[in-house]
Formats: C-alpha cells, sequence, structure tokens
C-alpha cells in the first residue's frame, strides 16, 4: 500500500471513530491509545510506518468497540490488529 493509499485510509477510520465516539454506550477511553501516538492522517511528515501502526491501534479499538466478546468475529479481528500494531510499532 502506498503513503498516500495508508493516509486515505487513516482518514476514513478517525471518522469512522469519530461516528463512534459520538455514541452514548461506547465506553470512555476507548481510543485513548490511539489519541496517546498523537498522530492523525494530516501529519503527512510522519512515517508510513507511524501511519500503518495508528491504523492498526485504531482498528483494534474500532474492533473492541463493535465486539460482544473476544470470542466474537470483531474480537478476533480486534485481537489480530492488536499483533499487527505491535509488530508495526516494532518496526518504527
Amino acid at each position: 500500500m502506498h503513503k498516500d493509499e495508508l493516509l486515505e485510509l487513516h482518514e476514513h477510520m478517525v471518522t469512522i471513530m469519530e461516528n463512534f465516539s459520538d455514541q452514548d454506550e461506547v465506553p470512555d477511553g476507548l481510543f485513548s491509545t490511539y489519541r496517546e501516538l498523537d498522530i492523525d492522517p494530516s501529519d503527512v511528515h510522519k512515517s508510513k510506518s507511524e501511519h500503518k501502526h495508528a491504523v492498526f491501534v485504531l482498528g483494534n479499538s474500532l474492533a473492541n468497540a463493535m465486539s460482544e466478546d473476544e470470542f466474537s468475529s470483531a474480537g478476533r479481528i480486534g485481537k489480530r490488529m492488536k499483533e499487527l500494531a505491535e509488530d508495526a510499532e516494532s518496526k518504527i
């Protein structure tokens, strides 16, 4: 995936996060790990690896927001996103 495509994906995922954040049933702090990264799609000067890590961290949070438990489809996706985020972080 090219960096510009990754930035576009990151932007779409942030939009989804904002929609989830507006819902009452979403727990506070669900997206705190992503927000602590201090990176958003407009940070074009940040590396592709940093954006990739951010996308996986955000993907994990989004999957957790949709999961009923760790064995649901979204729960399994969340677990995989966490593994990918850890791998991406090691490459920064």
